[in-house]
């Protein structure tokens, strides 16, 4: 009997939806939702949220003219009664003019010309900005030129920042950088630069060859996973991945895992402990971008949910990623950047918040509920067409009417 006649003997689809796969013929967009995602509903799959996103208080930008900015918050710690996050911080004589218009004042990118700094919280929406945590050494060493994107690890005791460590102008040459790291016994220092890659570029020909970015830290298996990510081949041909170093010991030796990249698709990089596996984001960049997704081995990842708005460089707070024992509980909520990419000639990033549910738990809440985002209209209408592309179009469409009346 074929699929359509047992379809004509069962009856149509039911309509209260089943919890698990019926026991007849499916269409491939239905068999999807049984065999791809943990639930059929995203309202019932906890690795389906919403976001929602409020400013907070306690950053001076000066006039907003793009000499200061605040990017790539790290991931949130809780301690001596407070909330810590690290961040790229810019304090420059301008905003960025490129990279062939950068000087050693002058900063190339955003994150040019930059350090780390950090800021406590008692409640996570009003913020105290503390001091510098790492800055740039001096010329020739690793990481004069840029200390940025930082992550923080907390192993054993003392806490270690991951950050990118820029010996050039981002942008000459793919924004060639290796992972550098600084330890401290205290969240708020001093810290003491490793002076070392802790993870290098990758050999000639290889896909991490000119960047690894976004170093984040968790903790596996009692190993040190650090995810980062490499924009690999030739623009406008290109993708933007994430791979995998390992390590028994936070100052290494990190081993790169040899299926790398083992995300296709995402810019910066958040990554999370899930109930039994490891949960990710992939935003912005790719053919799987705006997804979370999961993986059982913290390697091999498949799309768990599709969603929206999703945040950009996300910080979480994220009570139990440092530690490997029990199920992963998720998190609901963390800090992420926003820049205003308009305005080029002053352009600056700055710190939000964002809160979600992806707790590995249900009863759903209502922030997860929400599977349809309502867009104001100037949101679509500020991605209008270029003006020479729109009377490009407004000529071609006068031509074909004048054709089509003859």
């Amino acid at each position: 009997m074929s699929n359509t006649e047992q379809k004509a003997e069962q009856g149509a689809f039911p309509w209260d939806i089943p919890a698990t796969r019926p026991d007849r013929p499916l269409s491939k967009a239905m068999e999807r939702l049984y065999s791809n995602y943990i639930t059929p509903r995203p309202e019932d799959n906890p690795l389906f949220t919403s976001f929602k996103y409020t400013r907070i208080t306690g950053f001076d930008y000066g006039a907003e003219d793009g000499r200061i900015s605040r990017r790539d918050p790290s991931k949130i710690v809780c301690e001596n009664g407070k909330y810590y996050i690290w961040y790229t911080k810019r304090d420059t004589v301008s905003p960025p003019r490129g990279a062939q218009a950068c000087t050693d004042e002058i900063p190339s990118m955003d994150w040019d010309l930059s350090d780390i700094w950090y800021a406590t919280s008692e409640d996570g929406f009003h913020w105290q900005e503390q001091d510098l945590a790492v800055g740039r050494p001096d010329k020739p060493k690793l990481g004069w030129r840029s200390v940025a994107t930082p992550d923080i690890l907390v192993w054993k005791g003392r806490y270690y920042l991951y950050y990118q460590a820029f010996e050039e102008p981002s942008g000459l040459k793919g924004d060639h950088c290796p992972v550098s790291v600084s330890v401290a016994d205290s969240p708020d220092g001093p810290w003491t630069p490793c002076g070392d890659a802790v993870i290098p570029n990758g050999a000639p020909g290889e896909w991490d060859q000119y960047s690894i970015h976004g170093p984040y830290p968790i903790v596996i298996d009692d190993k040190i996973y650090i995810y980062y990510k490499a924009a690999f081949g030739d623009r406008p041909d290109y993708l933007v991945g994430n791979g995998v170093a390992i390590a028994d010991d936070p100052l290494g030796p990190f081993v790169k895992h040899p299926l790398n990249p083992v995300l296709n698709s995402c810019h910066e990089t958040t990554v999370f402990r899930f109930g039994k596996g490891v949960a990710a984001f992939a935003i912005r960049n790719g053919i799987e971008s705006n997804t979370i997704q999961y993986s059982t081995d913290g390697i091999n990842f498949d799309i768990a949910a599709v969603t929206a708005l999703m945040p950009v460089g996300a910080g979480p707070y994220i009570p139990d990623i440092f530690h490997s024992e029990g199920e992963g509980q998720g998190f609901t909520w963390g800090l992420s950047h926003f820049c205003d990419h308009d305005k080029c000639d002053t352009k600056f990033s700055f710190l939000g918040r964002f809160d979600c549910d992806l707790r590995n738990q249900m009863p759903r809440s209502t922030i997860a509920n929400n599977t349809e985002i309502k867009w104001h209209p100037d949101v679509c209408f500020s991605q209008g067409l270029p003006a020479e592309v729109k009377q490009a179009r407004a000529k071609q469409a006068r031509q074909h009417a004048l054709a089509n009346d003859k």
